[in-house]
């Protein structure tokens, strides 16, 4: 093959030939094949701003199993956050000597002729308050996923009735 007839793969010369055959050919300039260069189009300055772009979009399904985890994630974190809420309020009370005015003023009220009156320090202890809430947690863990989950059903059934929610999204500039 002469220099003349030097042929391209894919910019660099065919396989053995030299790289000084390659460099004799002319250059067509970058662009599409076979036209001119594009040319550049003006930046917007910092005055000009860009229209923001929008995108209509339509929520019509949600998976429930999604919904699921999602929200059985989040009731977990939220018994967490009930617990550690709870013991931070019962050790702020007890150092503040709360339980111990509650106990001596339901003992004079409920006290009978014989002085004997209502102790509710075994009632207010650290072990039975943390029961409870750790209780109560667990049932709110419960019912937050499965109500969670029968919403994310019922959003399903609704929205093949209706259509979804219809949403608009703008870019930020």
């Amino acid at each position: 093959m002469s220099t003349s007839e030097t042929r391209y793969y894919g910019g660099a010369a065919a396989p053995g030939e030299a790289r000084d055959a390659r460099e004799q050919q002319p250059r067509r300039p970058m662009g599409l094949p076979g036209r001119g260069a594009r040319p550049q189009q003006p930046q917007p300055g910092p005055s000009e701003a860009k229209p923001a772009r929008r995108a209509r979009l339509v929520l019509s399904r949600i998976d429930p199993w999604s919904v699921m985890k999602l929200a059985a994630l989040f009731s977990v974190a939220l018994g967490i956050m009930l617990l550690v809420a709870v013991f931070a309020l019962w050790s702020v009370l007890d150092q503040m000597g709360v339980f111990e005015a509650v106990t001596t003023t339901v003992g004079d009220i409920t006290s009978d002729s014989s002085g004997q009156g209502t102790d509710l320090t075994e009632a207010l202890s650290l072990q039975r308050v943390m029961l409870g809430a750790l209780v109560l947690a667990v049932v709110d863990a419960v019912l937050l996923t499965a109500l969670s989950t029968i919403g994310a059903f019922l959003y399903n059934v609704s929205a093949r009735l209706v259509g979804g929610l219809h949403v608009t999204l703008t870019e930020d500039n």
